[in-house]
This record gives structure tokens, C-alpha cells and sequence, in this order.
């Protein structure tokens, strides 16, 4: 089955991002040696060049170098994920520069926590219970937590962490079809947050005109447009990180990266040569 395009949905990378605003929760992805993809890189810098300012950024579950770009550029007051890191490069330079400073302000969290709490948030209640992560300093650290003791047993306290609902969730995925159903295959945990957020935003590799959700063999694996407010087609978009498989991470340049971003001068002079004055084509 074929379809007519559908302009309402699929739209240009700065009429996309026009639907992130200052101070809006936005929730993306963390990709890491392969077992994470899907940030969505294109747009990001496409959101530093719009100035966007006091995000509060959802890592799902940890936050890479997508947030570290957005914090660097001073888009970010609030940094909330499982983890901070950067594949064999380490911690992220600018988050952690902007942390020790106290530029941001950082929400520890774990994991299994953030799933959580986006899945609460998918589900509509306003929290979601949890065990692991009791006794933890985490816990400590988390006001906004509440440990209470089991109502169904005696002296069994549990942890009741709160709903996540980001404002946007921004993603790449390989492929839509033009009424803007996307393919995110077993990256189930990117439905739950497109579930839980008002507003979800995805680039993606191609777009194709089968019907996603006619197809048994799509279907199973389909963010439904139901759940999608705009797609734009970004070929490499999550450049230069890897994708899938679709190409692997640009491993040079993300050593550029890194070595740039030790400072505030030499982060500057990279957003300035790939992110504002573009010089140089993504390969």
C-alpha cells in the first residue's frame, strides 16, 4: 500500500526543532559504543544555532555527547540521567566542567530509574515504585524521591520515584513512512518516552512510501504517528556518532571533539567551525 505525503508531519529540520522552546523538558537518547543509538545530532545542532536556552535535559537513561554539546553551548540548566559518559573518551568534557562550576544543575539518577520513571509517565500515574537502588547515596541526593514502607507487607520499605513527562523527546531512527509512522524496531524503550511526552521529534535516515503499519513484519517495530508530531528527513543525522547499522561513529572526529571541548575557547572554535559556520560537509 502506498501513500500520499503527508506535509503536516514531515517537515524541514528548522520547522522540527521550532517545536523546542526555553525551559521545556527534552528527553533524548544516549548512544554508546553501539548498545545505545539514535540521537538525533543533526537537529541538536540545529537547536545550538537557535539559542535555545534553560532545557532541562532527560538522558534515556545517560547523557553522551548530545548533551554535552547542548551544555557547552549553554543550552541546558538542568541535567538529569543514570550516567555521564562518553564511550572510551570518558566523562563529557563540557558536562563536567559545567557541573564543577555549578553552571547546571545536576539530578542524579540511575537507569533502571529513568525507565521507570518514564514508564509511569507513559502509563499516566504520577510515580512508580522501585527496590534496587535503596540505601544508595542517590537517594539521598534525590529530595523529589519519597521511601515509604510497603503497604502490603510489614518493614519492607520501597522507593517511589515520580512520573517523568517530558514537554519533547527528540530521536533518530532509521526510517518513516510519509504519514509519519517510524521505524524504531526493538528500541522500545524510545516508544515509552515518545509515550510519556507531549511532543516527540524524530530524524531519520529515509523516508519510504509503504505504509509502516500495514506490514507485519514493520508493524511489530512501528512508533505509531499517532505518538509523533513532526519527522524530518536527515540523511546521516546522527553524524558523528554511529547509527544502527547503518555507519559507524566518525571515531576522528570524536577525538576532535573531545580535545576541542578541554576548554571553553576551544569548545567555541568547534561549534564555530561545525555548528555555525558549517565548513565542513558531514561524510
Amino acid at each position: 500500500m502506498t501513500m500520499a505525503n503527508n506535509s503536516n508531519i514531515i517537515v524541514s529540520l528548522d520547522e522540527l526543532i521550532s517545536h523546542i522552546h526555553d525551559g521545556c523538558k527534552l528527553a533524548i537518547p544516549h548512544d554508546f559504543n553501539g548498545m545505545y543509538s539514535g540521537a538525533a545530532m543533526s537537529a541538536t545542532r540545529a537547536v545550538i544555532r537557535r539559542s535555545v536556552r534553560n532545557l532541562h535535559i532527560v538522558g534515556i537513561p545517560a547523557g553522551g555527547l548530545q548533551a554535552d554539546m547542548l551544555i557547552g553551548a549553554g543550552c541546558v540548566s538542568t541535567m538529569e540521567a543514570g550516567s555521564y559518559i562518553f564511550g572510551e573518551f570518558g566523562v563529557p568534557p563540557c558536562f563536567a566542567r559545567a557541573a564543577m562550576a555549578g553552571k547546571i544543575k545536576v539530578l542524579d539518577s540511575s537507569c533502571p530509574a529513568i525507565h521507570a520513571a518514564l514508564q509511569a509517565g507513559e502509563k499516566g500515574i504520577p510515580f512508580i515504585p522501585l527496590r534496587g537502588i535503596l540505601g544508595s547515596d542517590v537517594v539521598d541526593h534525590r529530595k523529589d524521591w519519597k521511601v515509604v514502607n510497603n503497604p502490603f507487607g510489614e518493614q519492607d520499605p520501597i522507593l517511589l520515584v515520580p512520573a517523568t513527562n517530558p514537554d519533547v523527546t527528540l530521536i533518530h531512527a532509521p526510517f518513516a513512512d510519509r504519514s509519519g509512522n517510524v521505524w524504531i524496531g526493538r528500541r522500545r524503550e524510545l516508544a515509552v518516552a515518545a509515550h510519556a511526552s507531549a511532543v516527540t521529534l524524530v530524524t531519520v535516515e529515509k523516508l519510504v512510501d509503504d505504509d509502516l503499519m500495514e506490514n507485519d513484519l514493520t508493524a511489530t517495530g512501528v512508533l505509531s504517528n499517532v505518538y509523533v508530531t513532526a519527522v524530518s528527513h536527515q540523511p546521516r543525522g546522527a553524524w558523528p556518532l554511529s547509527f544502527a547499522d547503518e555507519y559507524p561513529e566518525d571515531t576522528a572526529h570524536l577525538r576532535q571533539y573531545v580535545e576541542a571541548a578541554q576548554t571553553d575557547e576551544g569548545f567555541q572554535t568547534y561549534l564555530d567551525r561545525y555548528v555555525y559556520r558549517q565548513t565542513e560537509a558531514v561524510a
